[in-house]
């Protein structure tokens, strides 16, 4: 059984390891993710390595943070703890989860990769998705170098917006 935790700003996966494999005719959650929202910033903690099972479970569970977000600006820091390898649906389904989060104000993606003997092929994929969507990322070895990319990326765009819409006054 699947145990989820939720507050007003964290989400919690917590999959029992003898549940893991419910039948060998179904799939199987592969990976586990916490999701966190501070100001502007949706952060998530992912271990993967990520199914299409988990990708659909996290699609539906980033709307319900993404809904909270809407109205000014906002990015989202991403860790990837271990080898989180997205299998070719996972990969598609976390294209999907990008441009809907894109369609509610979110500007910029700041991935960090920790512990991966994968880490170029975890890349090359978030690569492939974020370009796909035509999204401003940069992937860092550090959580902190990474929240400060993003939190400077948000004040730039909103300055810039600030100004944009000054001229048009």
């Amino acid at each position: 059984m699947l145990t989820w935790q939720v507050n007003k700003s964290l989400l919690l996966l917590a999959v029992p390891p003898n549940e893991i494999a419910w039948n060998k005719m179904q799939y199987s959650a592969h990976g586990c993710y916490v999701i966190e929202q501070k100001n502007n910033i949706l952060l998530v903690d992912a271990q993967g390595p990520f199914n299409d099972v988990t990708a659909e479970k996290y699609h539906q569970d980033i709307k319900l943070f993404t809904e909270r977000m809407t109205g000014e600006p906002w990015g989202s820091l991403i860790t990837f703890r271990g080898n989180s390898v997205f299998t070719p649906d996972a990969e598609q389904q976390l294209r999907e989860t990008t441009q809907y989060r894109q369609q509610k104000g979110m500007i910029a993606i700041a991935v960090v990769i920790l512990n991966s003997a994968y880490a170029d092929m975890q890349q090359m994929q978030l690569q492939r998705i974020y370009h796909d969507c035509q999204i401003e990322f940069h992937v860092f070895s550090d959580n902190d170098s990474a929240f400060t990319w993003l939190n400077d990326y948000i004040k730039q765009n909103n300055i810039t917006k600030n100004k944009q819409q000054q001229k048009l006054a």
